[in-house]
């Protein structure tokens, strides 16, 4: 849950006896958590699941098999929004590729298409033009590129440019990474190729 604490100050007219009167009032606002996210191909193929709820190998199957099936048996012109189970099932169609949320039943289904219209903006700056066999060979980038905009299916970061930033950010340093173990086994090999012929050479 989060507080909202508003504060309006009264001033009343100056008099020996004046105040500064502070009016407090408070509002709860619900958190939003998503329950998992689920991207898969027209063809029922899974691309990507990401689960925010702890629950067995068995169970995450049976809900992706009957939701892919449920997603796919409805048609182009129908609302994104289904009720399933005691939760709220929003999805979108982008391209091949259908991105599908499980949210509670009090959550917003407009904030959930929001989260995913956002992720798949993410998505197409960082692969330019994403389709699906980006996300086939580069599953790892969109794990991560989801990790960054979602902590524990709840938005952390609203910003696209700073999302981003962080993005190239890791693959710089993976980059470099990459480089050093490059650049070390550069060193490696020729010193045990050396070891090695002086070994037969005695």
């Amino acid at each position: 849950m989060f507080i909202v604490v508003l504060c309006d100050c009264l001033s009343l007219p100056p008099t020996p006896s004046s105040h500064l009167f502070i009016h407090i009032s408070c509002f709860v606002i619900p958190s939003f958590q998503m329950q998992f996210m689920l991207l898969f191909s027209r063809q029922g193929k899974l691309r990507l699941q990401k689960w925010y709820v702890p629950l067995s190998d068995k169970e995450k199957k049976k809900i992706t098999r009957e939701l892919v099936q449920t997603v796919l048996a409805r048609k182009p012109k129908m609302c994104s929004f289904l009720e399933w189970r005691d939760l709220k099932i929003v999805y979108k169609r982008y391209a091949s590729l259908y991105f599908c949320c499980a949210i509670e039943d009090q959550d917003n289904e407009l904030i959930t298409l929001e989260i995913i219209h956002r992720y798949v903006e993410l998505l197409d700056k960082y692969f330019g033009s994403v389709c699906e066999l980006d996300i086939i060979f580069n599953f790892e980038k969109a794990y991560f590129i989801l990790d960054e905009f979602l902590l524990g299916g709840e938005a952390q970061e609203t910003s696209k440019k700073n999302v981003l930033k962080a993005i190239e950010q890791a693959d710089l340093l993976q980059e470099n990474i990459d480089f050093q173990m490059r650049l070390f086994a550069g060193v490696m090999v020729p010193n045990m190729a050396s070891e090695a012929s002086g070994l037969f050479q005695n």
